[in-house]
């Protein structure tokens, strides 16, 4: 049934896509690894991995991990930033018939905790630089089996060897840690990465019993509650957004001819979903992906753009502004860059201005969620200018504008932006009464998003229903930051809202109470430092007398909001 957001597509793009094509991600990735074993499957630092490798080496990782006697849909955690053990180990996981837990390696000890505990994982793939927080917390986890990456392991035998040398050694980047082999669960086993492949590569691999309904990823987001909380991503769900992404960025993609020699910069850390489902687009179409360990540090980002043409650049708002700022970015060739997409946060109509003047490639903003696969809106890949929209609803998918009472607004109506389609959330993992207030009788996902659609079916989104702060991309809940902080020794209660700010999006603010009128901003900023990743802690901190609440003694965090 047409929707009016379909008059508004491009050409050839469909208004819906076809699933059942593939049994699994598993069937996805087996036939391309067979189609595309000869091309290059990844780039990062100058070295090279082959579908074949990638293959072969997934293969023996999965192998591996049966040997272990994991049980069907067992949970990996998976803690590695853009290396190309990233990409082995989400196919090696899949393939073996288990669920991908992505964990974001700066995480402190205290969230890490709470992950591995709450997904129940069994057994974590981890790069060796943060397994000094997995030390802190193993022996509060259900974690029996280690796999201990290094970052040279997949770069080559000898560039590899020094690589982990230079890393260990001469940045230290490597801190002391030591990781008992002896757990509350038993006898634990941690073993090296190449180690891993090396066993598997004895042993054969069993086909997965796994399909559309399977569990693939728990992909944890922000909760309302404090804490975060696991979407359920379904192979089925993952297959609809990578299809639902092929779809929309054809007409941009058929300017690079040939699929399979698109160059798709990826920067964006692969454990977060934008990233995650454009990588699985990348192995759909057996093109390549530039891996970005440290997209930080922009001169040498700069310098591996300057390497090789590049195609498809997604990002979100600060790093378009980290590059623009960058002057040796200005100097690069951007004739063969044919999509700059822009998510995971607000993109700013200056920064797009600016991109589309230094790199003449119109930035394309999109919205989605954790619990959508990353996919929802998104602006037509043909535009030539930045619209300041969030889009049209993908192929298959099927969004309304709902009041308070449930009730669908018609155009120009200002409500609730709720979700349905094959990429969403099957729900919230072992959260009952999460999901019961997430989904609508009629089957959409509440977004927490206010928005309003026009005539043409594009949305803009006005404000957010939930107190969510996006920084950089990345979801904060402030009850998460509450609950911690109030914990400090001298916080009597506390309050946290987002604030504007012209590189991040938002800033986290913090309004303090004391109980002991000695305690300082560095303390409390300490305090955070030890408790919370970086984008999580927060930018300012105010001492207050009192907090404004309502009459029932709930905080007013929109009135701290406008002042």
């Amino acid at each position: 049934m047409d929707k009016i957001w379909h008059h508004s597509y491009p050409a050839g793009v469909p208004h819906d896509i076809d699933t059942t094509q593939y049994r699994s991600l598993n069937a996805l990735f087996e036939e391309s690894f067979r189609r595309n074993a000869r091309e290059p499957a990844t780039v990062c630092m100058g070295q090279w991995m082959r579908y074949g490798q990638l293959d072969e080496w997934s293969t023996a990782l999965g192998a591996y991990l049966q040997s272990l006697g994991l049980p069907t849909g067992a949970r990996v955690a998976i803690m590695l930033p853009n290396l190309p053990q990233f990409p082995v180990t989400m196919a090696g996981v899949l393939r073996a018939g288990y669920t991908c837990v992505n964990v974001n390696p700066l995480y402190t000890a205290r969230e890490l905790e709470h992950q591995l505990k709450d997904s129940g994982a069994e057994a974590i793939v981890i790069l060796e630089n943060f397994a000094h927080t997995l030390e802190e917390v193993i022996d509060h986890s259900p974690i029996q089996h280690v796999v201990l990456a290094s970052f040279g392991d997949l770069l080559g035998f000898w560039y590899g060897k020094w690589m982990t040398f230079a890393v260990r050694h001469l940045a230290k980047l490597v801190p002391p840690f030591k990781l008992p082999l002896q757990g509350p669960g038993g006898v634990r086993t941690v073993v090296p990465f190449r180690r891993a492949l090396e066993v598997g590569q004895s042993r054969p691999l069993k086909p997965a019993d796994v399909n559309h309904d399977s569990i693939a990823f728990l992909q944890y987001t922000g909760g309302t509650t404090g804490l975060s909380k696991g979407a359920v991503l379904t192979h089925g769900n993952v297959i609809a957004a990578t299809l639902q992404a092929e779809a929309w960025f054809t007409p941009a993609l058929s300017k690079v001819g040939d699929v399979r020699h698109a160059n798709h910069i990826m920067a964006l850390p692969l454990y977060h979903i934008f990233a995650l489902t454009l990588e699985l687009l990348v192995i759909r179409h057996g093109a390549h992906a530039t891996l970005i360990p440290n997209p930080r540090d922009i001169p040498k980002f700069v310098e591996t753009l300057k390497g090789r043409p590049f195609n498809v650049l997604p990002a979100v708002n600060t790093l378009f502004n980290g590059l623009l700022n960058n002057p040796a970015f200005r100097q690069l060739d951007f004739s063969s860059l044919v999509l700059s997409q822009a998510g995971g946060m607000a993109a700013s109509e200056g920064t797009a201005q600016q991109w589309q003047a230094v790199t003449h490639c119109a930035m394309i903003e999109g919205w989605g969620m954790s619990e959508t696969c990353a996919i929802g809106t998104n602006n037509p890949v043909t535009n030539t200018t930045f619209t300041g929209s969030i889009g049209l609803p993908l192929p298959g998918i099927d969004i309304a504008i709902k009041d308070d009472d449930n009730q669908s607004l018609p155009p120009g109506g200002t409500g609730e932006i709720c979700i349905k389609g094959p990429n969403v959330m099957r729900g919230y993992y072992q959260q009952p009464e999460e999901n019961a207030k997430t989904f609508t009788a009629d089957g959409y996902m509440r977004t927490g998003d206010i928005g309003v659609m026009d005539e043409r079916g594009y949305i803009r989104i006005v404000d957010r229903k939930k107190d969510m702060i996006i920084v950089s991309g990345f979801n904060v809940f402030p009850t998460e930051l509450d609950n911690v902080i109030s914990l400090c020794p001298g916080v009597l209660e506390c309050a946290t809202v987002g604030v504007p700010d012209e590189h991040s999006g938002e800033a986290i603010k913090v309004y303090v109470v004391r109980s002991d009128p000695t305690l300082s901003e560095d303390a409390v900023l300490r305090y955070c430092h030890d408790n919370f990743t970086g984008y999580k802690r927060p930018k300012y901190i105010e001492f207050r007398d009192e907090l404004p609440k309502s009459n029932v003694g709930k905080i007013l965090r929109r009135e701290l909001r406008q002042k």
